[in-house]
């Protein structure tokens, strides 16, 4: 175990605005989980097929009071204690998060789709469709954690050649995604999260069409692809991940992608765009790095 791994955001939403959603389980129904339950000040638990190891609800409320939410959550058999804390920023919200008992990054990469494995990036994508939901906006998407499809389709309001640069350049997606991107844009060129001298398995670029597509294969058989169509004015993304044994999706990566499509839609459509990440900690983890290795 290691040092309480962490993000802090911005919010475009007044902080009362932001409070409610945390603790109003229709609310929480929307952008968190499947079901919830809240009674404060003693109850407060959520569950279902969006949440890792959710067959049950497994929270204990500590505290929520002054725009502090602090509860224990048992994953996998291991006490965690998150804690949501919200900030007046100007005329929105600063949010911060923090949770104990996670493992550090070397272990996360060994096993990212356990439960617990699963935390950092299931937050990510939470509070990436918290932030839409106060702000008035739909969520993007959330993780079906009791499916073997990986597909989800996303509308972006900007045309199709604007998001298919957001994803095909490599210093466009680098703004959106939040981690450095290096690639050879060309059918079996190199891309790489990170850099590509420093990756001994970059992805393979397998398909690219201007304007329409990019798929791209990993060594281990993974086959990520995005596919662009034209609707009502805006564009429809296609975003499907496969190749992988139907009996061990890849759900850690999977939320960190999703998370990623959050971002993209805000890149195109949130005017003076800002990215919601302010800070990410994890030890051992490069800042920014929401969606861990892209696989």
């Amino acid at each position: 175990m290691t040092e309480p791994a962490s993000f802090q955001v911005r919010v475009r939403a007044p902080i009362d605005d932001v409070w409610h959603a945390l603790i109003d389980p229709g609310a929480l129904r929307i952008w968190l989980s499947e079901y919830a339950e809240v009674d404060l000040p003693s109850r407060y638990e959520f569950w279902g097929r969006y949440t890792p190891d959710g067959a049950v609800p497994r929270q204990r409320l500590l505290t929520a009071e002054d725009h502090v939410l602090r509860f224990a959550w048992t994953v996998d058999g291991t006490e965690t204690v998150v804690e949501l804390e919200l900030a007046e920023d100007g005329d929105g919200t600063s949010l911060s998060y923090s949770q104990t008992g996670l493992p550090d990054f070397a272990a996360l990469m060994a096993d990212s789709d356990s439960p617990l494995g699963m935390m950092h990036t299931f937050w990510a994508l939470a509070v990436a469709n918290l932030v839409d939901h106060v702000e008035g906006r739909p969520i993007t998407a959330r993780c079906d954690l009791t499916s073997p499809v990986m597909r989800e389709e996303v509308r972006i309001d900007a045309a199709r050649p604007e998001v298919y640069r957001s994803i095909t350049d490599p210093a466009a997606f680098t703004r959106w995604f939040g981690a450095r991107i290096e690639a050879e844009m060309r059918v079996g060129g190199r891309w790489a999260m990170g850099s590509l001298e420093q990756d001994p398995e970059p992805a393979k670029i397998v398909d690219l069409v201007p304007d329409g597509r990019m798929t791209l294969a990993y060594e281990e058989g993974i086959v990520t692809s995005w596919e662009l169509e034209d609707s009502g004015g805006g564009t429809k993304l296609t975003f499907v991940q496969s190749g992988f044994s139907d009996g061990k999706p890849p759900y850690g990566s999977w939320m960190g992608w999703l998370s990623g499509l959050a971002e993209l839609r805000r890149f195109h459509e949130v005017d003076m765009w800002l990215p919601i990440w302010v800070d990410v900690h994890l030890d051992g983890m490069p800042e920014g790095l929401i969606a861990l290795d892209g696989k």
